[in-house]
Protein backbone atom coordinates (compact mmCIF):
# COMPACT_ATOMS: atom_id res chain seq x y z
CA UNK A 1 0.00 0.00 0.00
CA UNK A 2 1.06 3.61 -0.24
CA UNK A 3 2.34 5.23 2.77
CA UNK A 4 -0.16 6.93 5.01
CA UNK A 5 -2.69 4.46 4.05
CA UNK A 6 -5.42 2.00 6.01
CA UNK A 7 -7.11 -1.16 4.61
CA UNK A 8 -10.07 -2.10 5.45
CA UNK A 9 -12.32 -5.53 5.33
CA UNK A 10 -14.80 -6.91 6.44
CA UNK A 11 -16.75 -10.15 6.90
CA UNK A 12 -19.55 -11.46 5.20
CA UNK A 13 -22.96 -10.91 6.91
CA UNK A 14 -25.76 -13.35 7.94
CA UNK A 15 -28.46 -13.73 5.59
CA UNK A 16 -31.91 -14.45 6.64
CA UNK A 17 -34.24 -17.11 5.29
CA UNK A 18 -37.25 -16.65 6.89
CA UNK A 19 -38.84 -15.71 10.68
CA UNK A 20 -35.56 -15.42 12.76
CA UNK A 21 -33.64 -18.14 10.60
CA UNK A 22 -30.48 -17.56 8.26
CA UNK A 23 -29.06 -19.28 5.74
CA UNK A 24 -25.91 -21.16 6.20
CA UNK A 25 -23.10 -18.57 6.91
CA UNK A 26 -19.86 -18.42 4.53
CA UNK A 27 -17.22 -16.16 5.68
CA UNK A 28 -15.66 -13.77 2.99
CA UNK A 29 -12.97 -15.15 1.79
CA UNK A 30 -10.76 -11.89 1.78
CA UNK A 31 -10.96 -10.96 5.49
CA UNK A 32 -10.56 -15.71 5.87
CA UNK A 33 -7.03 -15.51 4.04
CA UNK A 34 -6.17 -12.00 5.93
CA UNK A 35 -7.41 -13.76 9.30
CA UNK A 36 -8.60 -17.27 9.44
CA UNK A 37 -11.99 -16.25 11.38
CA UNK A 38 -14.82 -17.91 9.80
CA UNK A 39 -17.59 -15.92 11.92
CA UNK A 40 -19.73 -13.12 11.61
CA UNK A 41 -19.46 -9.56 12.18
CA UNK A 42 -16.02 -9.77 11.93
CA UNK A 43 -13.76 -6.54 10.35
CA UNK A 44 -10.06 -5.93 9.75
CA UNK A 45 -8.13 -3.04 10.10
CA UNK A 46 -4.51 -2.68 8.57
CA UNK A 47 -3.01 1.05 8.99
CA UNK A 48 1.10 0.39 9.22
CA UNK A 49 1.75 4.42 9.42
CA UNK A 50 -0.17 4.71 12.41
CA UNK A 51 1.62 6.48 15.18
CA UNK A 52 -0.03 3.95 17.74
CA UNK A 53 1.57 0.80 17.26
CA UNK A 54 -1.22 -0.51 18.97
CA UNK A 55 -3.57 0.63 16.11
CA UNK A 56 -1.50 -0.54 13.16
CA UNK A 57 -3.67 -4.29 13.39
CA UNK A 58 -6.53 -4.39 14.51
CA UNK A 59 -9.16 -7.31 14.35
CA UNK A 60 -13.07 -6.61 15.47
CA UNK A 61 -15.01 -9.55 16.53
CA UNK A 62 -18.58 -10.09 17.46
CA UNK A 63 -18.64 -10.10 21.43
CA UNK A 64 -19.53 -13.33 22.43
CA UNK A 65 -21.96 -12.76 25.05
CA UNK A 66 -24.19 -15.09 27.19
CA UNK A 67 -26.66 -14.37 25.69
CA UNK A 68 -25.86 -14.82 21.89
CA UNK A 69 -23.73 -17.76 22.90
CA UNK A 70 -27.61 -19.61 24.53
CA UNK A 71 -29.26 -18.61 20.92
CA UNK A 72 -26.32 -19.26 18.99
CA UNK A 73 -23.76 -21.10 20.45
CA UNK A 74 -19.64 -21.15 20.51
CA UNK A 75 -18.48 -17.57 19.22
CA UNK A 76 -14.70 -17.08 19.51
CA UNK A 77 -12.86 -14.67 22.62
CA UNK A 78 -10.50 -12.29 22.35
CA UNK A 79 -7.59 -14.87 23.44
CA UNK A 80 -8.86 -17.40 20.61
CA UNK A 81 -8.95 -14.75 17.65
CA UNK A 82 -5.72 -13.38 18.53
CA UNK A 83 -4.10 -17.20 18.71
CA UNK A 84 -6.23 -17.73 15.34
CA UNK A 85 -5.53 -14.99 13.55
CA UNK A 86 -2.25 -13.74 14.69
CA UNK A 87 -3.01 -10.05 15.36
CA UNK A 88 -2.61 -9.11 18.74
CA UNK A 89 -4.92 -6.44 18.93
CA UNK A 90 -8.49 -7.84 19.10
CA UNK A 91 -11.46 -5.75 19.90
CA UNK A 92 -15.02 -6.04 19.62
CA UNK A 93 -17.20 -4.91 17.30
CA UNK A 94 -19.13 -2.10 19.13
CA UNK A 95 -15.58 -0.36 19.62
CA UNK A 96 -15.17 -0.09 15.19
CA UNK A 97 -16.32 3.12 15.04
CA UNK A 98 -14.99 5.11 17.59
CA UNK A 99 -11.46 3.50 16.30
CA UNK A 100 -12.80 3.66 12.74
CA UNK A 101 -12.75 7.75 12.89
CA UNK A 102 -9.28 7.33 14.77
CA UNK A 103 -7.81 5.74 11.50
CA UNK A 104 -9.38 7.96 9.80
CA UNK A 105 -7.70 10.87 10.64
CA UNK A 106 -4.16 9.53 10.65
CA UNK A 107 -4.67 7.84 6.85
CA UNK A 108 -4.82 9.79 3.12
CA UNK A 109 -5.64 6.49 1.40
CA UNK A 110 -8.37 4.12 2.52
CA UNK A 111 -7.96 0.91 0.65
CA UNK A 112 -11.34 -1.20 0.64
CA UNK A 113 -12.13 -4.27 -1.41
CA UNK A 114 -14.92 -5.21 -3.88
CA UNK A 115 -15.27 -8.53 -5.87
CA UNK A 116 -13.63 -8.05 -8.98
CA UNK A 117 -13.89 -9.97 -12.28
CA UNK A 118 -13.62 -8.42 -15.99
CA UNK A 119 -16.40 -11.55 -16.68
CA UNK A 120 -18.95 -10.80 -13.95
CA UNK A 121 -20.77 -7.93 -13.05
CA UNK A 122 -21.51 -7.71 -9.13
CA UNK A 123 -25.24 -6.20 -8.44
CA UNK A 124 -24.58 -3.76 -5.67
CA UNK A 125 -26.23 -5.35 -2.20
CA UNK A 126 -23.40 -6.67 -0.93
CA UNK A 127 -22.30 -6.05 2.58
CA UNK A 128 -19.05 -5.05 1.42
CA UNK A 129 -20.32 -2.71 -1.30
CA UNK A 130 -22.48 -0.97 1.73
CA UNK A 131 -19.60 -0.61 3.60
CA UNK A 132 -17.51 1.00 0.70
CA UNK A 133 -20.83 3.25 -0.01
CA UNK A 134 -21.36 4.23 3.49
CA UNK A 135 -17.24 5.10 4.25
CA UNK A 136 -17.33 7.39 1.20
CA UNK A 137 -20.49 9.24 2.14
CA UNK A 138 -19.07 10.13 5.65
CA UNK A 139 -15.59 10.92 4.72
CA UNK A 140 -15.46 12.09 0.90
CA UNK A 141 -12.22 13.64 1.28
CA UNK A 142 -10.20 10.52 1.52
CA UNK A 143 -8.65 9.13 -1.22
CA UNK A 144 -9.36 5.38 -1.63
CA UNK A 145 -8.36 2.84 -3.25
CA UNK A 146 -9.08 -0.45 -4.53
CA UNK A 147 -7.08 -3.70 -2.42
CA UNK A 148 -8.26 -6.49 -5.00
CA UNK A 149 -4.67 -5.50 -7.07
CA UNK A 150 -2.70 -6.56 -4.18
CA UNK A 151 -4.61 -8.74 -2.61
CA UNK A 152 -5.73 -11.52 -5.53
CA UNK A 153 -2.25 -12.15 -6.63
CA UNK A 154 -1.28 -13.17 -2.88
CA UNK A 155 -4.48 -15.27 -2.64
CA UNK A 156 -3.44 -16.85 -6.22
CA UNK A 157 -0.29 -18.42 -4.81
CA UNK A 158 -0.56 -20.84 -2.45
CA UNK A 159 1.00 -22.12 0.60
CA UNK A 160 2.16 -25.60 1.56
CA UNK A 161 -0.62 -25.21 4.38
CA UNK A 162 -3.62 -24.62 1.47
CA UNK A 163 -2.16 -27.16 -0.99
CA UNK A 164 -2.56 -29.76 1.63
CA UNK A 165 -6.23 -27.99 2.65
CA UNK A 166 -7.00 -28.54 -0.62
CA UNK A 167 -5.57 -31.59 -1.86
CA UNK A 168 -7.97 -32.90 1.29
CA UNK A 169 -10.76 -31.45 -0.17
CA UNK A 170 -9.98 -33.26 -3.50
CA UNK A 171 -9.24 -36.34 -1.91
CA UNK A 172 -13.17 -35.73 -0.15
CA UNK A 173 -14.05 -35.12 -3.87
CA UNK A 174 -12.81 -38.35 -5.04
CA UNK A 175 -14.38 -40.44 -2.24
CA UNK A 176 -17.89 -39.07 -3.28
CA UNK A 177 -17.84 -40.33 -7.03
CA UNK A 178 -16.72 -43.19 -6.53
CA UNK A 179 -19.62 -43.62 -3.57
CA UNK A 180 -21.53 -42.39 -6.40
CA UNK A 181 -20.64 -44.05 -10.08
CA UNK A 182 -21.86 -47.30 -7.86
CA UNK A 183 -25.38 -46.17 -7.29
CA UNK A 184 -25.67 -45.31 -10.84
CA UNK A 185 -28.44 -47.37 -12.78
CA UNK A 186 -31.45 -46.97 -15.23
CA UNK A 187 -34.69 -45.74 -13.43
CA UNK A 188 -32.92 -43.57 -11.00
CA UNK A 189 -33.37 -39.87 -10.10
CA UNK A 190 -30.42 -37.68 -10.51
CA UNK A 191 -31.01 -36.08 -6.99
CA UNK A 192 -30.96 -40.14 -5.50
CA UNK A 193 -27.09 -39.45 -7.32
CA UNK A 194 -26.73 -36.21 -5.17
CA UNK A 195 -27.97 -37.58 -2.19
CA UNK A 196 -24.61 -39.84 -2.77
CA UNK A 197 -22.23 -37.11 -3.22
CA UNK A 198 -23.55 -35.00 -0.48
CA UNK A 199 -23.64 -37.77 2.14
CA UNK A 200 -20.29 -39.19 1.13
CA UNK A 201 -18.62 -35.56 1.43
CA UNK A 202 -20.35 -34.73 4.94
CA UNK A 203 -19.29 -38.06 6.54
CA UNK A 204 -15.64 -37.13 5.00
CA UNK A 205 -15.96 -33.51 6.90
CA UNK A 206 -16.27 -31.47 4.15
CA UNK A 207 -18.62 -28.35 5.04
CA UNK A 208 -20.59 -28.73 1.87
CA UNK A 209 -20.50 -28.61 -1.93
CA UNK A 210 -18.08 -26.11 -2.82
CA UNK A 211 -20.81 -25.09 -5.51
CA UNK A 212 -24.53 -26.64 -6.54
CA UNK A 213 -23.30 -29.93 -7.93
CA UNK A 214 -24.30 -30.85 -11.79
CA UNK A 215 -25.68 -33.98 -12.02
CA UNK A 216 -27.08 -34.20 -15.58
CA UNK A 217 -28.03 -37.35 -17.67
CA UNK A 218 -28.91 -37.87 -21.35
CA UNK A 219 -29.82 -34.54 -23.34
CA UNK A 220 -28.71 -32.26 -20.65
CA UNK A 221 -25.47 -33.45 -20.10
CA UNK A 222 -25.00 -30.53 -23.00
CA UNK A 223 -26.35 -28.21 -20.70
CA UNK A 224 -23.39 -26.65 -19.24
CA UNK A 225 -24.96 -25.22 -15.82
CA UNK A 226 -27.92 -27.72 -15.46
CA UNK A 227 -28.46 -27.98 -11.59
CA UNK A 228 -32.17 -28.85 -11.49
CA UNK A 229 -31.23 -32.61 -10.66
CA UNK A 230 -34.59 -33.80 -10.95
CA UNK A 231 -34.79 -36.34 -13.58
CA UNK A 232 -35.04 -39.90 -14.36
CA UNK A 233 -31.72 -41.48 -15.81
CA UNK A 234 -32.49 -43.88 -18.69
CA UNK A 235 -30.88 -46.77 -19.93
CA UNK A 236 -27.79 -45.71 -22.52
CA UNK A 237 -27.81 -42.34 -21.62
CA UNK A 238 -25.01 -40.71 -20.04
CA UNK A 239 -24.47 -39.07 -16.80
CA UNK A 240 -22.03 -35.98 -16.07
CA UNK A 241 -21.68 -35.70 -12.61
CA UNK A 242 -19.67 -31.82 -12.07
CA UNK A 243 -19.21 -31.84 -8.41
CA UNK A 244 -16.27 -30.80 -5.48
CA UNK A 245 -16.33 -30.75 -1.67
CA UNK A 246 -15.38 -27.96 0.28
CA UNK A 247 -13.45 -28.50 3.28
CA UNK A 248 -12.18 -25.44 5.62
CA UNK A 249 -13.47 -23.08 2.69
CA UNK A 250 -11.28 -24.18 0.19
CA UNK A 251 -12.62 -25.75 -3.04
CA UNK A 252 -12.42 -29.29 -5.09
CA UNK A 253 -13.76 -29.11 -8.51
CA UNK A 254 -13.93 -32.37 -10.91
CA UNK A 255 -16.22 -34.10 -13.22
CA UNK A 256 -16.65 -37.61 -14.72
CA UNK A 257 -19.49 -38.53 -17.43
CA UNK A 258 -20.35 -42.19 -16.99
CA UNK A 259 -22.76 -44.24 -19.02
CA UNK A 260 -26.02 -44.75 -16.56
CA UNK A 261 -26.19 -48.59 -17.66
CA UNK A 262 -22.52 -49.00 -17.01
CA UNK A 263 -21.18 -49.58 -20.78
CA UNK A 264 -20.32 -46.44 -23.14
CA UNK A 265 -22.21 -47.13 -26.52
CA UNK A 266 -19.50 -47.09 -29.25
CA UNK A 267 -20.13 -43.51 -29.97
CA UNK A 268 -20.17 -42.56 -26.46
CA UNK A 269 -16.82 -44.05 -25.99
CA UNK A 270 -15.36 -42.38 -29.23
CA UNK A 271 -16.50 -39.29 -28.10
CA UNK A 272 -15.26 -39.53 -24.40
CA UNK A 273 -12.02 -41.12 -26.17
CA UNK A 274 -11.66 -37.62 -27.76
CA UNK A 275 -11.79 -35.90 -24.83
CA UNK A 276 -9.71 -38.09 -22.39
CA UNK A 277 -6.79 -37.56 -25.26
CA UNK A 278 -7.10 -33.50 -24.87
CA UNK A 279 -7.27 -34.20 -21.64
CA UNK A 280 -4.51 -35.80 -20.50
CA UNK A 281 -2.32 -33.96 -23.18
CA UNK A 282 -3.47 -30.87 -21.40
CA UNK A 283 -2.62 -31.40 -17.64
CA UNK A 284 1.76 -31.39 -18.34
CA UNK A 285 1.02 -27.88 -19.92
CA UNK A 286 0.04 -26.67 -16.50
CA UNK A 287 3.94 -25.23 -15.93
CA UNK A 288 5.49 -21.81 -14.88
CA UNK A 289 5.01 -19.51 -17.80
CA UNK A 290 1.94 -20.58 -19.32
CA UNK A 291 -1.10 -18.84 -18.63
CA UNK A 292 -5.16 -20.14 -19.11
CA UNK A 293 -4.91 -18.23 -22.73
CA UNK A 294 -2.03 -20.13 -23.58
CA UNK A 295 -3.65 -23.31 -22.70
CA UNK A 296 -6.93 -22.73 -24.36
CA UNK A 297 -4.90 -21.83 -27.81
CA UNK A 298 -3.37 -25.13 -27.16
CA UNK A 299 -6.69 -27.23 -26.56
CA UNK A 300 -8.88 -25.11 -28.84
CA UNK A 301 -6.16 -26.78 -32.09
CA UNK A 302 -6.54 -30.49 -30.91
CA UNK A 303 -10.29 -29.63 -30.11
CA UNK A 304 -10.26 -29.31 -34.22
CA UNK A 305 -8.14 -32.17 -34.63
CA UNK A 306 -10.74 -34.49 -32.62
CA UNK A 307 -13.94 -33.20 -33.98
CA UNK A 308 -13.32 -33.77 -37.33
CA UNK A 309 -12.16 -37.50 -36.69
CA UNK A 310 -15.33 -37.75 -34.64
CA UNK A 311 -16.82 -36.40 -38.26
CA UNK A 312 -18.42 -33.07 -36.51
CA UNK A 313 -16.57 -30.96 -38.21
CA UNK A 314 -14.72 -30.67 -41.34
CA UNK A 315 -11.95 -29.36 -43.34
CA UNK A 316 -13.25 -26.63 -44.95
CA UNK A 317 -15.45 -26.05 -41.89
CA UNK A 318 -12.60 -24.55 -40.29
CA UNK A 319 -11.21 -22.81 -43.58
CA UNK A 320 -14.43 -20.89 -43.54
CA UNK A 321 -15.34 -20.28 -40.29
CA UNK A 322 -15.92 -16.78 -38.56
CA UNK A 323 -12.48 -16.12 -36.94
CA UNK A 324 -15.12 -14.23 -34.29
CA UNK A 325 -17.27 -17.35 -33.79
CA UNK A 326 -14.71 -20.53 -34.52
CA UNK A 327 -16.26 -23.60 -35.82
CA UNK A 328 -15.46 -25.62 -32.69
CA UNK A 329 -17.26 -23.32 -30.40
CA UNK A 330 -20.53 -25.13 -31.49
CA UNK A 331 -19.19 -28.17 -29.04
CA UNK A 332 -16.80 -26.82 -27.34
CA UNK A 333 -17.71 -23.19 -26.10
CA UNK A 334 -16.53 -22.89 -22.91
CA UNK A 335 -12.51 -22.19 -21.23
CA UNK A 336 -10.53 -25.37 -20.18
CA UNK A 337 -9.56 -23.69 -16.91
CA UNK A 338 -9.66 -21.58 -13.77
CA UNK A 339 -7.90 -20.93 -10.71
CA UNK A 340 -9.26 -22.49 -7.80
CA UNK A 341 -8.90 -21.88 -3.75
CA UNK A 342 -11.40 -20.17 -1.56
CA UNK A 343 -13.38 -20.05 -4.09
CA UNK A 344 -14.01 -22.75 -7.06
CA UNK A 345 -13.96 -20.26 -9.50
CA UNK A 346 -11.34 -17.91 -7.58
CA UNK A 347 -9.32 -14.73 -8.19
CA UNK A 348 -7.06 -14.41 -10.68
CA UNK A 349 -6.98 -13.66 -14.59
CA UNK A 350 -6.34 -15.53 -17.88
CA UNK A 351 -3.17 -13.78 -18.66
CA UNK A 352 -1.53 -14.11 -15.59
CA UNK A 353 1.76 -16.17 -16.33
CA UNK A 354 1.45 -19.18 -13.71
CA UNK A 355 4.00 -19.37 -11.05
CA UNK A 356 4.47 -22.73 -8.64
CA UNK A 357 1.39 -23.41 -6.16
CA UNK A 358 -1.22 -22.19 -8.25
CA UNK A 359 -4.31 -24.67 -8.57
CA UNK A 360 -6.40 -24.39 -11.80
CA UNK A 361 -8.69 -26.75 -12.85
CA UNK A 362 -8.35 -28.41 -16.59
CA UNK A 363 -11.93 -29.50 -18.19
CA UNK A 364 -12.31 -30.23 -21.46
CA UNK A 365 -15.45 -31.36 -23.37
CA UNK A 366 -17.43 -32.02 -26.35
CA UNK A 367 -21.17 -30.76 -25.81
CA UNK A 368 -22.77 -33.11 -29.08
CA UNK A 369 -26.78 -31.34 -28.57
CA UNK A 370 -28.19 -33.08 -31.14
CA UNK A 371 -26.79 -36.47 -30.01
CA UNK A 372 -27.88 -35.73 -27.26
CA UNK A 373 -24.07 -36.47 -25.97
CA UNK A 374 -22.52 -34.50 -23.65
CA UNK A 375 -18.55 -35.41 -22.84
CA UNK A 376 -16.26 -33.16 -19.85
CA UNK A 377 -13.81 -34.56 -17.96
CA UNK A 378 -12.17 -32.33 -15.14
CA UNK A 379 -9.51 -32.05 -12.12
CA UNK A 380 -7.58 -29.60 -10.32
CA UNK A 381 -4.28 -29.14 -10.80
CA UNK A 382 -1.03 -27.52 -9.26
CA UNK A 383 1.46 -25.44 -11.37
CA UNK A 384 5.31 -27.13 -11.27
CA UNK A 385 7.57 -28.01 -13.30
CA UNK A 386 5.88 -31.18 -13.27
CA UNK A 387 2.11 -30.64 -12.69
CA UNK A 388 0.81 -32.02 -10.00
CA UNK A 389 -3.19 -33.52 -10.41
CA UNK A 390 -4.76 -33.54 -7.23
CA UNK A 391 -7.18 -36.63 -7.77
CA UNK A 392 -5.20 -39.08 -9.75
CA UNK A 393 -6.83 -41.83 -7.89
CA UNK A 394 -10.62 -40.95 -9.61
CA UNK A 395 -10.85 -43.13 -12.67
CA UNK A 396 -11.09 -41.52 -15.87
CA UNK A 397 -10.61 -44.27 -18.29
CA UNK A 398 -12.97 -45.57 -19.81
CA UNK A 399 -12.46 -49.37 -18.92
CA UNK A 400 -11.59 -48.06 -15.15
CA UNK A 401 -15.11 -46.60 -15.22
CA UNK A 402 -16.70 -49.48 -16.19
CA UNK A 403 -15.15 -51.94 -14.32
CA UNK A 404 -16.22 -49.71 -11.13
CA UNK A 405 -20.17 -49.72 -12.13
CA UNK A 406 -19.78 -52.98 -12.93
CA UNK A 407 -23.06 -54.61 -10.32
Amino acid sequence: MEENSVALLTSSPEYPRCGDTTLPFRQNSEILYLTGIDQEETMLALAPWHPNPAYREILFIKNPSPEKIIWFGHRLSKEQARELSGVQNVMFIEQFPSVLQDLMCHSQNVYLHLPENPRLRWEPITHEYRFVKQLMEEYPLHNYCRLAPILYPMRCLKSAEELQTMKHACDITTKAFLRAAKAVKPGCYEYEIEAELTYEMLRNGATTHSFAPIVAAGADTCILHYIKNDKPMKDGDLLLMDFGAEYANYAGDATRTIPVNGKYTPRQKAIYNSVLAIYKETIPLFKPGMTIHKINDYVFRRMEEELQKLGLLTAADIRNQDPEWPAFKKYYMHNTSHFIGLDVHDVGERDWAFQPGMVLSCEPGIYVAEEGIGVRIETDVVVADTPINLMPDMPVEVEEIEALMAW
